[in-house]
Order: structure tokens, then sequence, then C-alpha cells
């Protein structure tokens, strides 16, 4: 049986780069994006047949979304068995000048996206009596971030918590939820968010000398996502190179 995942904010980032791992490993992928003329194109390169990928649209905010993409994919492929709650928003804006707006937005994106997710998939996946949910947390939801905003290290303190609440929830029923807590990734959008030289300054301080595999995090959950991986759950796994120390 050829496993489906679905892998959320997958157009371009670390998501692409998950949903192309899982490609790799024999997954059905579904990549799921707000930008979904995007999502389309980088599923075209994994399968310009669209047989094994296929790109959608999705907002994470809104509840049906994840309803509709649940139903699109069993009635293409008959059953899912992952999801990835990969999507988010950052923003480098000091503490004192996030405006409601913006603390909401964030909050929206990275936190109710994933419990949206996390209800309509893990509510589907214990019905079926098995399945995989990895979300995406960040190092900034254990130190309290050191380039990224407030809201976007607390959305992603509650991804953390949410991990935990929902992994006791559905464990009885065949399902395993976890978290990757990856430290600055090594892309181009970390360069972008928080500019050359503060990037430069973030490597010199972690530890292994040097930003964050974003393969490797992608690995990561793929392990986290096999099927055989039912013995770990309510877990974050730390991928920092040394910056946070349990």
């Amino acid at each position: 049986m050829t496993r489906v995942a679905v892998v959320t904010g997958a157009a371009q980032g670390i998501g692409r780069l998950i949903a192309a791992r899982l490609h790799e490993t024999g997954y059905r992928v579904v990549l799921a994006d707000i930008d979904g003329e995007r999502a389309q194109k980088a599923a075209a390169a994994l399968d310009p047949r669209h047989e094994t990928a296929v790109g959608v649209f999705m907002d994470v905010r809104d509840k049906s979304c994840f309803e509709q993409v649940r139903d699109e994919v069993t009635a293409r492929w008959g059953q899912a068995h992952v999801l990835v709650n990969n999507a988010g928003q950052s923003k480098v804006e000091a503490l004192m000048d996030i405006t409601p707006e913006s603390f909401s937005s964030v909050v929206a994106t990275n936190l109710e996206g994933v419990f949206f997710g996390s209800q309509v998939f893990g509510g589907y996946f214990a019905d079926q009596g098995h399945g995989r949910i990895v979300n995406m947390a960040s190092l900034a939801a254990q130190n309290g971030g050191t380039a990224t905003g407030g809201h976007y290290a607390a959305s992603k303190g509650g991804v953390v918590t949410l991990t935990k609440v929902f992994a006791r929830e559905l464990a009885g029923r065949g399902v395993t939820v976890n978290a990757v807590s990856p430290g600055p990734l090594d892309l181009p959008v970390t360069y972008d968010l928080i500019g050359p030289e503060t990037a430069e300054a973030l490597r010199k301080n972690i530890p292994v000398g040097g930003l964050i595999s974003p393969r490797f995090v992608a690995d990561a959950v793929a392990l986290l996502a096999a099927d055989h991986a039912g013995s770990v759950t309510g877990a974050c796994w730390d991928v920092n190179g040394g910056l946070y120390m349990r």
C-alpha cells in the first residue's frame, strides 16, 4: 500500500523539502499552501503527471479547508496516512511594537492552523485506526526566540503544547502526534527574514558552527511519519545545533 501524506505550507521552503523527501521515500504527497498556484508548480516538479504529487490551495486558518482537502485526498487516493502541519508565518518585530492585528495574524496561522489540522485529520486517522501527525515547532518555543518576534515564539510554544494534548487524546486509537523543533534553517527565507548580518551572527553562536540543515529536518519528519514510528508520541525532537540542550 502506498502511503499518502499532506504537507501544509509546502509551496516553498522547508515545507517543499519535506514534501519532496516524503515523495522520494515512496509517498504520494499533497502539497497544500495558501499560494495554490505555487503549490501546483512545486508538485509538478515532483511528478509532472500528478499521479503521485498534487498541489492544492489551503488556508490553514480556515478549518473547512482541512475538511475539503481531506475529502479530496480520500476521493483521489482512497486514504490518507500522514499530516505535516508545517505552514507558518514569521515576522521580525520588536516585542513592544507588535500590534494586536499582527499578533492575531501570526497566532492564527501558526497555532490555530495546527489545532484545526490536528482536529480534522486526527479525527479521521482515529476512525481509520492509524495515522501520523508531525507538527513544525521551533527553537523559539523553547528559548523565547532570538531573531524572531514574540508572537512567533508564543505561537510555536503553543504548538509544542498542542502536540502533547493531541498525542494524549489520540494515542489509544493508533495515532501518533509529534513535533520537530529546528533552529535557524540554512534556507534563503532565513536570510531574507533576518538579513545576512544577523544570520552570520547566529551562525557564530551555534555550537556546531553552522545554520541547521533543512535536509536533516526533512529526514526527521519522515522518520516520525513512518509506519513503524508508533513508539514515539508527544515528543519534540530538537534540531538546533546545540543552541538549546535539555
